[in-house]
């Protein structure tokens, strides 16, 4: 990551950025620049170049904050491109320096080259933004690493890479600890070996724990991992495909918010779990009408073995349920085409019957800058996934998509149905075009989410 310092001096050999729209005092603006700004009026433009040939600085950028402070960091760092920058502010430096790093993301394997030019932002009170800063980055770090977890291609991506890539990633981190369930462990989990049965790649599930001392609350995360889904036997088509290496987009979110909660150092004790499976096409594959057991012991008919993270998802909650005796649980996964049908492409469905827990991750995606809508879960529905074959099927023809797949979901939570929530997030993990914070491919949402609402629990922000 290119560095971000506090400063309260002044560079006239830099280019500086002056935010508009602003309601922070802006002492370092001189008059005759501020008579310059007062004379655009109301521009709507992100982002307006002054050039000063006269005078110093030479080059004047000016931010439209009105968007957002996060917004608009990113619109500096891809107008400036590797240049120095100095940036003028007195307020949310948080926001400001988290949109700069998220805007100035590359893929580690790109062509295209990082920025490494340092960036300060010049307030007059550095120290105060300190923690501010601090906190940016590990959000914008963990955001980094969800991003190239999930544009790493398929044929790389296997389960047992991202098994090692997690725990080297938690080796560097005391207190983290890293379980690979796989072979005879994943005995009892029929949906995750169901689904990774069709391909040569072995399906694991990676349980990352951090408990810090002083914890009073327990959080079960719980991401959806498949490296690649062809949609196995009920296969995808060519267009639906592309994309399906960011279907373990909700295992890169979970893995690397709690990594970064322990980087922060957050008195929660944190349970991640990572269900993790190629669905693949083979003579091994599981087929349309298979009934297979999962974790509870419970029964379900693979109707549509397209439908596969539900399956996955249902092994790890009966996993957390007997076992971890959490206090929330929380799972992210790109699950259905119907969530971008309903919410569009930016906005996630939150499915929980717990009013608080949903009220605090929806606060908690407003503060991070990425959307929730909570969905109803009407019992009504449940009808719809009746088996005559089996406790329940997976996937029924018609209705609802997303409500009626975390319908089933609810199923393998027993007592603890009050204590968790479903973020089907298939649509806002992946952008086709450049956003605010940002860039082609893998969002990484989610992780800033999470990491916000752990912070919470923690007595933070």
């Amino acid at each position: 990551m290119f560095p971000i310092r506090l400063t309260d001096r002044l560079d006239d050999g830099l280019t500086r950025v002056v935010p508009i729209g602003s309601s922070g005092p802006l002492s370092h603006v001189d008059g005759a620049l501020g008579d310059e700004i007062a004379a655009l009026g109301d521009r709507p433009d992100p982002l307006i170049v002054l050039r000063r040939p006269l005078s110093r600085p030479a080059k004047v950028l000016l931010a439209d904050v009105r968007p957002g402070w996060r917004a608009a960091g990113a619109a500096i760092v891809r107008q400036a491109g590797d240049e120095p920058l100095q940036i003028l502010v007195d307020e949310d430096v948080r926001d400001l320096a988290e949109g700069l790093w998220l805007g100035g993301y590359r893929y580690r394997d790109a062509r295209e080259e990082p920025r490494t030019a340092p960036i300060d932002l010049v307030t007059t009170r550095p120290e105060v933004y300190a923690r501010s800063l601090a906190q940016a980055q590990i959000a914008a770090r963990a955001t980094w690493l969800a991003r190239d977890l999930t544009n790493t291609p398929s044929n790389l991506k296997i389960p047992d890479w991202f098994a090692e890539e997690i725990s080297g990633a938690s080796a560097r981190r005391p207190g983290v600890e890293v379980r690979v369930h796989a072979g005879p462990g994943i005995e009892r989990f029929g949906g995750l070996r169901a689904v990774g049965g069709g391909s040569k790649w072995r399906p694991c599930m990676v349980e990352m724990t951090w408990r810090p001392p002083g914890a009073t609350t327990h959080v079960v995360l719980v991401g959806k991992g498949i490296t690649f889904d062809s949609g196995g036997l009920s296969v995808k088509t060519r267009e639906g495909m592309k994309r399906m290496k960011n279907d373990m987009a909700g295992a890169a979110a979970v893995a690397a918010a709690t990594l970064a909660a322990a980087d922060l150092g957050l008195r929660v004790r944190i349970t991640a779990l990572m269900p993790l499976a190629e669905n693949a096409m083979s003579g091994s594959a599981f087929r349309p009408g298979d009934v297979i057991t999962q974790y509870d012991g419970s029964t379900t008919e693979t109707t549509n073995s397209d439908a596969e993270g539900r399956l996955v998802l249902a092994d790890a909650l009966g996993y957390a349920v007997e076992g971890l005796d959490p206090d929330v649980i929380v799972d992210l996964a790109t699950l259905t085409g119907s969530q971008k049908v309903a919410l569009g492409p930016e906005i996630s469905a939150l499915f929980t019957e717990n009013d608080e827990l949903a009220g605090a991750l929806r606060a908690a995606g407003e503060r991070a800058g990425e959307k929730m809508w909570r969905m109803p879960l009407p019992a009504e529905y449940r009808d719809l996934l009746r088996s005559d074959v089996a406790d329940r099927h997976s996937s029924p023809t018609g209705g609802p998509g997303a409500v009626v797949a975390a319908l089933f979901l609810r199923d393998f939570l027993g007592p603890y149905a009050n204590r968790w929530a479903h973020v089907d997030m298939a649509a806002p993990a992946w952008s086709d075009t450049e956003e605010p914070a940002t860039r082609r491919g893998a969002t990484g949402w989610g992780t800033r989410t999470l990491l916000r609402y752990l912070s919470a629990l923690d007595g933070g922000q």
